[in-house]
């Protein structure tokens, strides 16, 4: 297995690399895709109902990660935290569970610099990642990476041999196990710009940055000198719920005075993480609360409460959460650029410093 692409090779397999894609397993139902408005059933189920209301009559059902067009967006009077339906085929979805996506195919890298990684977002619904032991060879892994989550990678190599494609793969770090890398094509993946790391207002002093988090309204308001620069609705842990387990958790989210303590771009999050303090296995099926790619993880407690991007749902101003304050993604990244420390753009966590403070309260 080749480590890295010659010159030679990559403008060989860069051509290549779109050729058969129309019924590849890589493009999971968009033979006739228009990625206009597509959303992707992030739960195990949900139903079309034939208004937008939930008393409504249930014309049909969708499953997770198949993949529906989206006619228009509707305002109804319910739910009120969150009153947006989609018109698709046969009647109306709300958007509570559904998780918006393109396919945006992107042209890789020829190579990455020995003990270098780049971080990375995957621009497709979904892609399967690929694993590769000498006892069992290559292997499918579950779940699979999701539209708009964040890997750290540090190859360009080849993959599993498929007829449906014959491009450049990308090897991922993971850093809960490091040592058992994994493999997904590398036209699914987007090189992250060094401007999503570029600090947010670094002159304002420690003492004059606070977030603040109501869990009652569901609200986060960023202050700087006293004055709101940023506010948005979120959604924090889910009162009274718990993971139970060896260690079991309370999924409320903590109130209470904190400090920013960790800054981790791509996190790997799962029910272990949070029950044990240890990482959850890519492996492990998505039912039993595994995550890898969270996008711009900002620590608060060190159990592991984090504000980090969310592309599992559309519910913010609702209880979501194992305990976390769940955020949309490009409102985790201004927070994570905002926040102190300050953190570099090549590491996969930052040194703990001095961070910004966080205030929790009902």
């Amino acid at each position: 297995m080749k480590s890295q692409f010659s010159r030679r090779d990559f403008l060989k397999l860069g051509g290549l690399t779109l050729g058969g894609l129309a019924f590849s397993p890589f493009l999971p139902g968009l033979t006739d895709f228009d990625d206009g408005f597509v959303v992707r059933i992030a739960t195990d189920q949900m139903p079309v109902r034939s208004d937008p209301k939930d008393e409504s009559r249930i014309y049909q059902t969708w499953y997770r990660d198949d993949l529906v067009h989206v006619y228009e967006e509707v305002k109804a009077e319910e739910p009120k935290h969150n009153p947006v339906w989609y018109r698709v085929w046969g009647g109306y979805l709300h958007r509570g569970r559904l998780h918006r996506v393109k396919t945006i195919y992107q042209t890789p890298v020829s190579s990455i610099p020995e003990g270098k990684r780049l971080l990375t977002e995957s621009t497709v619904p979904y892609t399967t990642p690929y694993r590769f032991t000498k006892a069992r060879g290559w292997e499918a892994l579950t779940p699979p990476i999701y539209y708009g989550s964040v890997h750290w990678v540090d190859g360009v190599t080849e993959g599993p041999k498929m007829a449906d494609y014959t491009g450049a793969w990308y090897r991922i770090y993971d850093e809960l196990d490091s040592n058992v890398p994994y493999y997904v094509p590398a036209i699914h993946l987007r090189v992250l710009p060094a401007s999503y790391f570029e600090p947010i207002t670094p002159e304002v002093p420690y003492d004059d940055k606070l977030i603040e988090v109501n869990l009652t309204t569901q609200t986060l308001v960023a202050y700087e000198y006293g004055k709101s620069v940023f506010q948005t609705n979120i959604s924090s842990g889910i009162r009274g719920g718990g993971l139970g387990g060896e260690k079991g958790i309370s999924t409320t989210t903590p109130n209470g005075k904190f400090t920013v303590l960790d800054k981790v771009p791509a996190k790997h999050m799962g029910y272990s993480y949070f029950s044990i303090g240890k990482g959850g296995d890519v492996t492990t099926d998505e039912s039993g609360y595994v995550l890898p790619g969270i996008p711009w993880s900002t620590f608060f407690t060190p159990v592991g409460h984090a504000f980090h991007g969310t592309y599992w749902h559309e519910n913010f101003g609702q209880e979501m959460s194992h305990g976390c304050i769940n955020m949309r993604t490009n409102e985790a990244n201004w927070i994570f650029r905002w926040v102190q420390p300050d953190h570099s753009p090549d590491a996969v966590s930052n040194h703990r410093g001095r961070g910004t403070k966080v205030e929790i309260h009902y």
